[in-house]
């Protein structure tokens, strides 16, 4: 693994992908500081907006836009409990604006996923060449360090494997229902 120095912000990974970027997601609750309103909102209401220019969407949305620009393939999978949690419906909810900037996504119920090898912590893997690997506290926040990167051949073959599996049984999210 690299050191926390090291490591390249996300939109720098991001940026240097010239094939593909997946990004694979294994929990049920997230407890990100910047989303945290907004989920507690949705599950309180069941209203999202789906502005593309609200909170923290037109900087995601601008970094996949240019990355699927450059001809980058992104695809994202999510594997979840069911039911779902009401952070997981605010996500599926949220999905058109990551479908509409070009982002392919899937989904696989948890149950389907026993036998899939997968690594310890979401990941994305960028040309299948490096992993970024997600660190969350047990409530769901960043923790400190947030991520590592590492270009290790075995962890790099084993997200590579993991995605693979999970995106041929995932269930694309026109067809999945919450």
């Amino acid at each position: 693994m690299l050191s926390q120095s090291s490591v390249p912000d996300f939109a720098e990974l991001l940026s240097g992908a010239q094939h593909t970027a997946v990004h694979l997601e294994m929990r049920d609750l997230y407890g990100v500081g910047d989303e945290a309103d907004l989920i507690e909102r949705f599950a309180r209401t069941g209203e999202i907006s789906l502005d593309p220019t609200a909170s923290f969407w037109p900087e995601w949305l601008g970094i996949v836009r240019e990355t699927l620009a450059r001809g980058v393939v992104m695809r994202r999978a999510w594997i979840v409990s069911e039911p779902v949690t009401d952070y997981i419906r605010w996500e599926y909810t949220s999905t058109p604006l990551n479908l509409e900037a070009g982002e392919q996504v899937r989904w696989l119920p948890r149950r389907r996923a026993s036998d899939i090898p997968l690594p310890g912590n979401d990941f994305w893997l960028i040309d299948g060449r490096r992993v970024m690997f997600h660190f969350f506290t047990g409530d769901g926040d960043w923790a400190d360090p947030g991520f590592e990167t590492t270009e290790d051949p075995a962890a790099v073959r084993l997200c590579a494997s993991a995605f693979e599996t999970v995106w041929e049984r995932g269930v694309p999210h026109e067809k999945f229902t919450v």
